[in-house]
């Protein structure tokens, strides 16, 4: 672990240079991505110095204590050297911690895709109080969303909503959010007070730029077609709505949430990407095993991963066994205590596997 750590510090030393050297200073690109390099190896720089420094200080009241001293004195160094082995034992879990390997996406813009499940018109409720929930918690970190197409039912749920999260690191805090959510309550619909159990299913992708997903346009059946439902006669007379076809996988995806064709595809695209980023990913994890599954389940679909039970207020998160009494206040956006939860207990799933 410390040589690793001591190749970090090289590797940091030399960013500060490389970022004075004039000719990196006058190309922006290489500005730019040294100046990222640099701020992503921080945070280890500073801890592993902070644990360089503990090491002497605790070295040299071990040494302090082959001295002859009086009484009084033995015992402030035996307290200086219990408080020191305790920040050094801190350090080293951080330290190992921060050298846990990064997922690449971690900083990405995400794309995220809520359907309605199980249990018809209440299931399409569901899925937009969780389309509400998680744009609430966007406003709550400062992220930008963005509908990229939705198909919205008679008594305001949703079939489907796609949108983006935008802001650093959107897919870091949102990633585990993929799978099925379950929700127990008396439905708007029911007249005899029963309470139902419904589904939803969320699917979280990475919003991937042009240049890193490759799609051939040979590989595209591009149609156009008349927009319907909500949108207006304009839309609605005019073939502005896309599907795009990827030939290779058999992906579909169809956007008609705009009145020019020109958007609608640019929308249709951006999901396409993340699409076909994420069945190559999941094709390439099934060749390599198992590695990622194991840590906070493997986020399919048909995963019941949350409950949301209304008559006891309670969010229970069933990949960690988390339950929270206050339904509330994550249906309002507060989901910090549960992603924090969940990013905890990756971590700590990595720290075992490195051992």
């Amino acid at each position: 672990m410390l040589e690793r750590l001591e190749a970090v510090v090289a590797r940091y030393e030399e960013l500060s240079r490389l970022l004075c050297d004039p000719e990196v200073v006058n190309d922006p690109e290489k500005l730019r991505t040294y100046a990222k390099e640099q701020a992503d190896l921080e945070e280890t720089v500073t801890t592993y110095r902070a644990y360089k420094r503990v090491c002497e200080e605790l070295e040299q009241a071990e040494a302090m204590l082959e001295e002859k001293l009086d009484d009084e004195l033995r015992a402030l160094v035996k307290e200086e050297i219990s408080s020191l082995t305790e920040q050094k034992e801190a350090l080293e879990t951080q330290l190992k911690r921060l050298l846990l390997p990064k997922d690449p996406n971690d900083e990405k813009n995400v794309i995220v895709e809520i359907r309605a499940a199980a249990g018809g018109e209440e299931s399409a409720l569901f899925a937009a109080d969780l389309f509400r929930m998680y744009t609430r918690y966007a406003e709550r970190k400062g992220y930008r969303t963005e509908i990229l197409e939705a198909h919205p039912t008679d008594l305001g749920g949703f079939k489907e909503v796609i949108f983006t999260v935008q802001g650093r690191g959107a897919y870091s805090r949102l990633k585990f959010e993929s799978g099925a959510h379950r929700v127990q309550r008396i439905p708007v619909t029911e007249s005899g007070g029963r309470i139902h159990t419904s589904t939803a299913t969320v699917a979280v992708l990475p919003e991937m730029e042009e240049v890193e997903v490759e799609i051939d346009e040979k590989d595209l059946r591009i149609d156009t077609f008349r927009a319907s439902g909500h949108g207006g006669q304009h839309v609605n007379k005019t073939e502005s709505a896309v599907r795009i076809t990827h030939l290779p996988t058999g992906i579909v995806v169809s956007c008609q949430d705009e009145k020019s064709q020109i958007k609608n595809r640019e929308k249709a695209m951006r999901v396409l990407r993340a699409r076909v980023y994420e069945f190559y990913r999941k094709q390439r994890e099934a060749e390599l095993a198992d590695a990622r599954r194991s840590l906070v389940g493997t986020g399919e679909r048909s995963e019941r991963i949350r409950t949301y039970n209304f008559p006891q207020n309670r969010v229970t998160d069933h990949r960690i066994g988390l339950t929270l009494h206050k339904l509330d206040l994550v249906l309002d956006g507060d989901l910090d205590e549960i992603i924090d939860a969940l990013i905890v207990h990756e971590q700590a799933e990595l720290l075992k596997k490195a051992e």
